[in-house]
């Protein structure tokens, strides 16, 4: 992670490449890091609903040697700057160097935070002090998916061509598939509006 939380409602764990921003493989460079389509009116929709948001994103390009760990020290200020212009609460930017395939060995590892495993996640959730039964994790792999799945978030994937294997599994299915990120923080929007609505009409 690179980044406490007074008592929010819920909190946005999202993925970076492909689904905040455009896909560009391997790019630490923040001039070239482009939002992706809808991703704009996403974050608009995020500042008004007042959840943290958190980037979760696996960076193995640090295991193979592509750039050093220090250079997402750039993405993450330029990703602050981002969610700052949009009035969006940032949480961090929690990423995974590590691959098991990768060439430097001490980042050549089988680990737990990188997705699909939910280590990311639970590392996000943790430090803004919200059950991640309160996430809503947004992906445009299902990876992503499954990691939001086995940490117990909501899942939405942006199906936006990126994912191209489509292996199914258990934790696979995400609980909404849109064709762009504005669309899911649509559904997110609603989702608590929803949920204000049936705690306003609760008996105190």
């Amino acid at each position: 992670m690179i980044g406490g939380h007074g008592t929010v409602d819920g909190a946005i764990l999202l993925d970076k490449d492909g689904t905040l921003v455009d896909d560009e493989p391997f790019n630490v460079e923040p001039s070239r890091i482009r939002l992706a389509p809808g991703a704009e009116q996403a974050l608009s929709e995020f500042a008004s609903l007042r959840w943290p948001v958190a980037v979760v994103s696996n960076q193995p390009g640090v295991a193979f040697g592509y750039f050093d760990e220090a250079s997402l020290h750039a993405v993450r200020v330029h990703l602050a700057r981002v969610m700052a212009r949009f009035g969006v609460d940032f949480a961090g930017f929690f990423y995974c160097a590590h691959h098991p395939q990768g060439r430097d060995a001490a980042y050549r590892m089988t680990c737990a935070c990188r997705k699909p495993a939910p280590g990311l996640l639970q590392a996000a959730a943790r430090h803004i002090g919200v059950p991640l039964s309160s996430c809503w994790m947004i992906g445009d792999i299902l990876d992503d998916v499954e990691a939001g799945n086995v940490a117990g978030c909501h899942t939405i994937l942006v199906d936006c061509g990126n994912e191209t294997v489509w292996q199914r599994g258990a934790h696979r299915t995400p609980d909404h598939t849109v064709a762009s990120i504005d669309a899911a923080a649509r559904i997110i929007a609603a989702h608590a509006t929803d949920v204000a609505l049936a705690n306003a009409g609760r008996p105190s």
